[in-house]
């Protein structure tokens, strides 16, 4: 499991370095490959929501200075309400999220950035109705694409899976979610994994062949944020 204290109240953590979360004795070889790639952690409360909170603070964090970038995310982000409804949510149930999400980006398009962005995502309020629309979001990818996803899901019904694992907060995000996130929001993303009896960390990068926007740490079902070296 990850050792060291998270700040009182937080839910996403200031930048430490990455021993911050792997100090075991048997995790040494993969620690000293992890500080090689990457400079920083951020710690992510593992609260069942992570993924999806290191998903959405890790791309924003990504795209901070890039004013073209955040503009075009929130327009793609006020298109996927007709896609929400078109997998029949109503809109009653993601308007109050979808407008959390589009002022956190339009406030990330204002001065101190980082700052702002911690703030937001550190109220409780704020980051849940974020994780929560992100949940939808994801639902809603499932069943506008059922049958790519119908048979990989353990449940009576892609629509039952959808309504317990997905769309309820406090739930682990697998494999299945995180593709159907990727692919809703057309987001590359690298996810790091410490798990496994190999000396080496495994690294996936979702979609296979692209260009991450991101790195994700993954260890016993839990994710935190990587910050990655700048290039020499």
């Amino acid at each position: 499991m990850f050792l060291g204290k998270m700040e009182a109240g937080w839910l996403v953590s200031n930048t430490e370095d990455v021993s911050a979360v792997l100090r075991q004795k048997r995790h040494a070889s993969k620690c000293q490959e992890l500080r090689g790639l990457f400079s920083s952690v951020r710690k992510v409360r593992g609260d069942g929501n992570c993924f999806y909170r290191a998903f959405c603070f890790a791309y924003l964090e990504s795209i901070l200075r890039n004013t073209k970038a955040l503009h075009g995310f929130k327009e793609k982000i006020i298109s996927t309400s007709e896609y929400l409804s078109s997998a029949g949510i109503d809109q009653s149930s993601f308007q109050l999220h979808l407008n959390t999400v589009l002022n956190v980006i339009e406030h990330c398009e204002g001065s101190n950035q980082e700052e702002t962005l911690c703030k937001l995502f550190n109220d409780q309020v704020t980051s849940d109705s974020v994780v929560q629309y992100l949940r939808l979001l994801t639902s809603a990818h499932l069943q506008n694409h059922a049958d790519d996803f119908c048979n990989f899901v353990e449940a009576p019904s892609l629509q039952a899976y959808c309504h317990k694992e997905v769309e309820a907060m406090g739930m682990q995000c697998d494999h299945v979610a995180i593709l159907a996130l990727t692919q809703a929001l057309d987001i590359c993303i690298h996810v790091v994994s410490v798990d496994g009896e190999d000396e080496q960390l495994v690294h996936h990068v979702i979609p296979c062949g692209s260009e991450p926007s991101m790195h994700l740490l993954h260890h016993i079902s839990h994710f935190s944020i990587l910050g990655p070296r700048p290039p020499p």
